[in-house]
Order: structure tokens, then C-alpha cells, then sequence
């Protein structure tokens, strides 16, 4: 952490921003972005409610945070909003297939997704305004995230950043003024979970992230702030950072994320492509081969390469996803579900496969991951991968066409072909439905294809 006493200037520049965009505001590009991006946050909350994951934080948010008339999406019951928020902050990030953003290292829609959603059905806004108010959260966040990682020189993760954005985007669904606003930035600013992201890559658990801590600090804030707590400045109030907020409502930073194709770590997902490339353009399967070497970056390599017992070691690991997508082709929900962590010809592949630094490709990290493949066949015959980056780099100009191919691949066992349809066409409609409205149709049973969650109500502790 940078040493000596900050000075501040507030120009109240973030809050006129969160509180004063409108959609009529936002460039089309950047409203096409922001429904791509609500639409792979949907898809996360649905494979995330099928989650161990999720059942902890809805039974937990029920028990400590109350019942109440909030839908929490994925779930037959309904809780206050504070519950309703955590309890989809659980959800949203348990299968680590939700956007990021390379320079801050986290993830950044996960963050806040919980609380805007359980904000907008208490508030009853229009689908329009919770859009804006998506956008809005997103430039607060990343924002915060970079200078979050300028200040404290070590990398934090979401957790850290999305109590900011929560409590930015609550904020405006909320109605806040310009000043309450400044004061519930200021207390998720000094309160957020400082989540050191490399231990969570290091040892895998729900730890994550820490996207519900993150959630539940914004939320919190807000509260705190409406009965009366105080804080006093915020990090992009410091004058060092103040120039993060130079271009705000110009250069938006949602244009900037990448969208994940498989439920792990990114690190990973450079390696899985690198293997799938050469297997598809030499015609071969996994039975032809002997084994693999991935020449990498160094923060790749230190993820787990232990067999996975839950998963989310399977998440953060890069040993099981590798193996598993050249066994299986792809690496899906279906791989990283704990039922399926045990597929013989999997764990012999993971003995197969190793790591290694290549001190080229290291220097490239973070603006870029690359890696390649080395695949040694029981012929003998070595094939050499291309270098690979992970699909879905912001430089892809990702459309929403690609993010519903991703959704369907991703949510054909967990909803039906009607609930697909449903999800998509309420992500695309500009009509005069409302956010509590299209979060009830989302939640109808004939969606879905297994049963949803209902928390259970035992009073553990209180």
C-alpha cells in the first residue's frame, strides 16, 4: 500500500455520472453491449442457482437477512432485498463463466448483478433504467478496480471492486441524492473486502472471488447510509487517482470486457483452445495421445493441478479443464459439475499433461494470455499448437449474437428451449415491461428444467 497522506478533491463527477446518465445518453454501441452483457449475467445466475454454492448463500440470506417479497432469480422464494442480493451474489459468480476485465484482473459484472437485480424488483424500474443503470455500474467499478490496484499494489479481486459498483447502481435505482450517494461510495470505499485474488487461484474454495462479501458491503452501505452512518471520501476522490474519471460518458469501459466460453479460470482457457487446435487440425482424439506440455505464463501455472474434489477446485485449476476438454471436446457445465469430476479417462490425461513458464509469453501478461501446445503422440510425433489467446478478447468485438449462442450452449440443461427463447427475447425488448415483471416470467417453473431452490429456514445461529 502507497505510503503518506492522500489529499482529495470532491467535484461530485462520479455521482453526477451514475445519477444523471440516461439511456438516451449512451451510444448504441454501448446499449448493444450492455444488453449482451446482462443476458451472459442472466446465464450465469441460471447455472449458478444450480449451485452448492447458491443453496448456502439463499439459506444463509433467508436465515440472517429475513424473507421478504424480493424474487431472487433461480429461486421459488423470496426474501428482503439484502437477502435477495446476497443470495444472487453467490449465485452469479459460482461457475466463474461471467465477463472480466483484463487490467483490473476481476470480474467485474458478477459484482454488482445481485444487488442492481434485487434493487430494480423492490423498486419496480423500468427495464430501460435498470440497462442504464447496468452501464452506469459497470464504468463505476472498473474504475474503482484500477484505482483500487494503483493504492493497495497487490491484486484484490471482484469482491473488492463490486461493493463500489453495488453501491453505485443501488444508489441510483434507489433514488439516492447527489450527496447520499457520495456518502454510500464513501463507506463501500473503506468497508470493501480487500480479497487477495491470488491466494483464491492458489487454494480453490467458495472463497472465490468474494463477489457476496462484495455484494453484501454495497448493500450494507447503502442501508448504513439511509439511517444516518457517515464515511468521509472515497479512493477516486484522491487526487491521484482522479484522473480515472476524466472520461467518463466518453470512453466506456464495457466495450473494453472480455465473455468466457468455459466455467474456469481464464488462465486456463488459452491452454484448453491450444490442445482443441491441434486435435482438430490433425484429425486426432485423445486415445492417440502420449502426453501433453503447455508452455504458458506464470500466473497460469499456478493453478491447481491437483485431482478436483469440489468444483470449485475443478474452477481453479488447470490440469482438470485442460484434460477434460481434450477427452471431451469441450469443456462445459457438464465437466465441472461434482458429480462428473471423477471420469476415469480424465484423471489419466491430467498425469499427461505439464506446465511450463515460457519467459516470452510471461512478459505479454496481463494485457494478453497466450500459450501453446506441445502434443507428443504415441506414434512419436510431436504437434505443435499456434499461440493461443483466450476467445472472447474485447479486440472480438463480441455482438450479442455470440453471448446467445454461449447462453443456450450453456443453459441447455438447466432450462427449457421455451425458457431460452423467454430469457433471450426479455434481454432484447424495449417495450413497457418492467424489471419486476421480467424477473417473475423468468422465474416461471415451465422454464425450467429442474427444480428451483427454496431456502430453508432453521435459524442456525440468531
Amino acid at each position: 500500500m502507497k505510503s503518506g497522506v492522500l489529499s482529495y478533491t470532491r467535484d461530485y463527477r462520479l455521482e453526477r455520472f451514475v445519477l444523471g446518465t440516461r439511456w438516451e445518453d449512451l451510444p448504441q454501441e454501448v446499449v448493444e453491449r450492455g444488453r449482451a452483457c446482462f443476458l451472459d449475467l442472466l446465464g450465469a445466475l441460471v447455472v449458478g442457482s444450480q449451485s452448492q454454492q447458491f443453496k448456502v448463500g439463499l439459506d444463509m440470506a433467508a436465515n440472517v437477512f429475513g424473507v421478504g417479497d424480493v424474487a431472487v432469480l433461480g429461486s421459488s422464494g423470496k426474501l428482503s432485498v439484502i437477502g435477495a442480493a446476497i443470495a444472487m451474489g453467490h449465485a452469479s459468480n459460482a461457475f466463474d463463466i461471467d465477463d472480466g476485465h483484463n487490467i483490473i484482473r476481476a470480474h467485474p459484472g458478477t459484482s454488482f448483478i445481485g444487488g442492481l437485480l434485487a434493487a430494480a424488483y423492490h423498486r419496480d424500474v423500468s427495464f430501460r433504467e435498470f440497462l442504464t443503470t447496468l452501464v452506469v455500474s459497470y464504468e463505476a467499478t472498473i474504475r474503482y478496480g484500477r484505482a483500487v490496484m494503483d493504492y493497495y499494489e497487490y491484486p484484490h479481486s471482484s469482491g473488492t471492486f463490486g461493493a463500489f459498483g453495488t453501491a453505485a447502481g443501488v444508489a441510483r435505482l434507489l433514488g439516492l441524492s447527489r450527496e447520499a450517494l457520495n456518502n454510500a461510495l464513501s463507506v463501500a470505499d473503506f468497508n470493501a473486502p480487500l480479497v487477495p485474488g491470488i491466494r483464491s487461484v492458489e487454494y480453490p474454495s467458495m472463497n472465490k472471488d468474494g463477489v457476496p462479501f462484495g455484494v453484501m458491503i454495497g448493500m450494507l452501505a447503502i442501508a448504513e447510509t439511509l439511517h444516518g452512518f457517515t464515511g468521509n471520501k472515497n479512493l477516486l476522490e484522491g487526487d491521484p487517482y482522479r484522473h480515472y474519471l476524466d472520461d467518463l460518458g466518453e470512453n466506456f469501459e464495457i466495450l473494453k470486457l472480455y465473455f468466457k466460453p468455459y466455467p474456469c479460470c481464464r488462465w486456463a482457457h488459452p491452454a484448453i483452445d491450444a490442445c482443441l487446435w491441434v486435435m482438430d487440425k490433425h484429425g486426432i482424439s485423445y486415445k492417440d495421445i502420449d502426453r501433453v506440455r503447455i508452455h504458458t505464463f506464470d500466473r497460469a501455472t499456478r493453478l491447481s493441478k491437483a485431482i478436483p474434489k469440489t468444483t470449485d477446485e475443478a474452477q481453479y485449476n488447470i490440469a482438470y479443464p485442460v484434460a477434460a476438454a481434450i477427452v471431451f471436446g469441450d469443456f462445459g457445465l457438464e465437466q465441472v459439475v461434482e458429480e462428473n469430476l471423477h471420469n476415469p479417462e480424465v484423471l489419466n490425461m491430467m498425469e499427461r499433461v505439464d506446465f511450463c513458464v515460457d519467459p516470452a509469453l510471461d512478459a505479454k501478461f496481463p494485457e494478453r494470455r497466450i500459450c501453446r501446445a506441445e502434443v507428443v503422440l504415441k506414434s512419436g510425433e510431436v504437434l505443435e499448437s499456434i499461440e493461443c489467446e483466450p476467445r472472447g478478447e474485447p479486440d472480438e468485438d463480441i455482438d450479442l449474437n455470440w453471448i446467445i449462442e454461449k447462453f443456450r450452449r450453456l443453459t441447455k440443461t438447466t432450462l427449457t428451449e421455451q425458457g431460452q427463447k423467454a430469457f433471450v427475447e426479455l434481454v432484447q425488448d424495449d417495450g413497457g415491461r418492467s424489471m419486476r415483471q421480467a424477473i417473475d416470467v423468468m422465474n416461471g417453473k415451465e422454464y425450467w428444467k429442474r427444480p428451483q431452490a427454496r431456502p430453508d429456514l432453521r435459524d442456525q445461529w440468531l
